[in-house]
């Protein structure tokens, strides 16, 4: 637009000129307007952006065990008073580890969702500034906004501003930034809930652990949770053409990002052919455009034999001998069948 802008003034078509600067004009002020939340001061809108929570902990099929314990802390959060009148506080600060796709940010949002919390996401892009103390300085107007607002606070790749501090590659600003955040959790109340996510635990501050009262492995989808997202989709969208079986075996190893991902590509061929296609026609094809994407930049194995440091499942498919072998035990986090 702006080539075409100064394109305009040199042909001396200023009228076409002043037309196109306006467009572009509004069409800056639509993203500004996206960016920002009604709700946030003017001096947090480059520092936080408030996310909408449109589903609830029963809409997301996670493992058991981690949905359990997001249950226990849902009904500890919302019986604070009674905590309260025993000289107890409810846990607030959550740390989310898995691989990427398991559903970290999801599983933060269905948080608020379900607390009844707005859901405020830090952006890196504005908090990490190039001078002395200035990361630490917009770390601190975060804080001080949520000391008094009960929210959500949600940072993503956690790793990035809670790294290790004995890391010689890392720059002094980095290493009083994550001295500052570690002050600034331990002085949070307990209306603010913080969650933290991470695909690399192992790049993580030691004393940031301490600070998690409640830490959360989100592993890739096991059979179970295959065969309960098979049943899901079936139930609302209709016959997806192959069995529960077979829809397992289709798509071990894959995150739930992925399988979302042809499951609605499913729902989006269905609805433009206009009733041409049948489910089971939707889901196929939308499976055949799922295995010509992974072909893309080379990636033809299976989402397990591809991520080698999957930790979460105990067996992968050895695909050059057709046989079966076992993860590493360094793995991080694995889990039983």
């Amino acid at each position: 637009m702006t080539a075409l802008i100064a394109e305009a003034h040199a042909q001396q078509q200023h009228g076409r000129a002043a037309r196109l600067s306006a467009i572009m004009a509004d069409e800056e002020r639509w993203k500004r307007n996206q960016r920002q939340s009604p709700m946030l001061p003017e001096n947090l809108q480059a520092l936080l952006y408030e996310m909408p929570t449109l589903r609830s902990l029963d809409d997301l099929v996670l493992d058991r065990e981690v949905k359990q314990d997001v249950r226990e802390f849902i009904g500890e959060f919302s019986q604070a008073a009674l905590l309260r009148s025993h000289s107890l506080e409810p846990r607030h600060t959550i740390l989310l580890v898995g691989p990427p796709g398991t559903g970290k940010t999801s599983l933060a949002s269905v948080l608020a969702h379900d607390l009844g919390l707005p859901f405020l996401v830090v952006r890196y892009d504005g908090l990490v500034g190039s001078f002395l103390g200035e990361t630490a300085g917009r770390l601190q107007e975060i804080v001080d906004y949520v000391f008094r607002t009960p929210s959500v606070l949600f940072f993503d790749e956690f790793e990035s501003v809670g790294k290790e501090r004995a890391d010689a590659n890392e720059t002094g600003e980095i290493k009083r930034v994550v001295s500052s955040l570690l002050l600034h959790m331990d002085a949070l109340p307990t209306h603010c809930v913080v969650v933290c996510a991470t695909n690399h635990p192992e790049l993580l501050d030691r004393a940031v652990w301490r600070r998690f009262e409640l830490r959360m492995e989100l592993p890739l989808p096991a059979a179970a949770e295959l065969r309960e997202w098979f049943a899901r989709t079936e139930k609302s969208f209709g016959s997806m053409g192959l069995t529960a079986t077979e829809f397992t075996k289709l798509l071990e190893g894959e995150s739930f990002s992925e399988v979302e991902a042809i499951t609605l590509d499913a729902r989006r061929k269905a609805v433009l052919s206009k009733g041409k296609m049948t489910s089971a026609d939707a889901f196929k094809a939308a499976i055949n455009s799922w295995k010509r994407r992974r072909i893309v930049g080379g990636e033809r194995t299976r989402g397990a034999e591809a991520n080698r440091k999957n930790k979460s499942r105990a067996r992968k498919k050895a695909t050059d001998n057709g046989q079966e072998a076992l993860l590493p035990e360094e793995d991080i986090i694995s889990r039983a069948e």
